[in-house]
């Protein structure tokens, strides 16, 4: 499929609707969402070692782009990485049961309590074009009171994210597939509600026109 100039102008909208543009603040803990891009991972490591944080959860078992790509959980691959990079073992939790993000959500909850810590701000790390998504899920899913959540990600930019394993069509199919979520969960109480503009909206259209649709689910 050819990314001509007006594809790839229509997808950076959606791309940057995806963002929430938080400020990032030190917080009681960081939470790392799996996914197929150790970005993700390298972005929530790096925020810890800078002092963020004096705890890094990593959460994601295998999930619809991971089943089949890898054999040990993005937690596991993930906590990897951040030991790689000079993270303390002791400073690390994995989850590595959940298949989704209301999962990844609950179920942190659920090891956080395990252990005896109290949270009441979390830093959420999660793929660029998911942070919207995440955000919105986040404040349905988490189980216990309300706290101080900011969202972020590898920092990235559109022109530059697509590498040999992760080609920007397959981002596109996914932002289109994350963005029509938006859109249906908060009625199945999944996620809370998120206003999706007329030029959004109008961007979506015209990409599931242009056959972006690979990630869409079609309800009965």
């Amino acid at each position: 499929m050819s990314l001509d100039p007006h594809t790839l102008s229509l997808a950076k909208r959606i791309w940057d609707y995806h963002h929430v543009h938080h400020t990032i603040q030190p917080a009681d803990c960081i939470l790392v969402l799996g996914s197929h891009d150790t970005r993700v991972a390298e972005r929530g490591a790096q925020l810890l070692l800078d002092g963020y944080a004096p705890l890094l959860v990593f959460s994601g078992g295998l999930g619809r782009l991971t089943e089949g790509l890898w054999s040990d959980s993005e937690a596991e691959i993930f906590s990897r990485i951040a030991m790689d990079m000079g993270v303390p073992p002791e400073k690390i939790l994995t989850e590595s049961r959940s298949r989704n993000t209301g999962e990844n959500i609950s179920l942190t909850y659920a090891l956080l309590r395990y252990h005896n810590i109290d949270v009441k701000s979390l830093i959420l790390v999660q793929k660029p074009y998911m942070e919207r998504r995440a955000y919105a899920t986040f404040q349905k899913q988490w189980p216990g009171p309300e706290i101080d959540i900011r969202v972020t990600s590898p920092q990235i930019a559109f022109e530059d994210y697509a590498t040999p394993d992760i080609q920007l069509e397959d981002v596109i199919h996914i932002m289109i597939g994350d963005l029509q979520r938006i859109q249906l969960y908060p009625k199945k109480g999944f996620q809370s509600y998120q206003d999706v503009p007329e030029d959004i909206l109008d961007a979506y259209t015209q990409l599931v026109e242009m056959g972006f649709d690979e990630h869409l689910i079609y309800e009965k």
